[in-house]
């Protein structure tokens, strides 16, 4: 009888203990959601860690960067940011590459001939903010993917003529 009860006492301590979440694991319990634009006014830019789902245990820069490369067609993969009246789009992925930035590269270039103006237009936002990562500037002397007028499908031609030029002079100093 002593003990069924000390094995009760027992049971009873051990079921009643659950260990916190680590940060990867409440990541990967997180429901896959668009990410919808705040209905309070902000006057800051919203981040993407405030607003996107980022898949857990990315194991480099490029398997992160594979990842946002592969959202970049999704029209609903973006926040917003202003204010109330003067709201602007934020283009979670193509930011997000940007910050990546030089293991990004090789992939924006790879899809730069996409037939989607939407997606072509953000793989050439992504160029031109991942190529001013530091480490490529160094290699390239300070020249990075300089775009006339950015997020204007109507200019991805010229934009598309800007970045193959730039590829063409610097495509050995990014695969180094």
């Amino acid at each position: 009888m002593i003990c069924l009860g000390a094995c009760l006492l027992l049971a009873g301590c051990a079921g009643g203990h659950r260990s916190s979440p680590t940060p990867n694991q409440a990541a990967a319990e997180a429901p896959l959601t668009t990410p919808q634009p705040s209905p309070v006014a902000t006057t800051a830019p919203v981040t993407a860690m405030d607003s996107d789902w980022v898949p857990p245990l990315f194991m480099s820069p490029e398997e992160e960067a594979s990842y946002y490369v592969s959202r970049l067609a999704d029209r609903r993969f973006v926040a917003s940011y202003g204010d109330r009246d003067n709201r602007r789009p934020w283009y979670i992925a193509a930011e997000r590459l940007g910050e990546i930035g030089l293991p990004a590269v090789p992939l924006l270039f790879a899809r730069l001939n996409t037939s989607d103006a939407y997606e072509q237009m953000l793989v050439l936002y992504a160029l031109q903010l991942a190529t001013q990562d530091p480490q490529l500037m160094v290699r390239t002397r300070g020249d990075y993917v300089q775009l006339g007028v950015v997020l204007d499908p109507a200019y991805n031609d010229e934009n598309v003529h800007i970045a193959r030029q730039w590829w063409q002079q610097y495509a050995a100093v990014v695969n180094f």
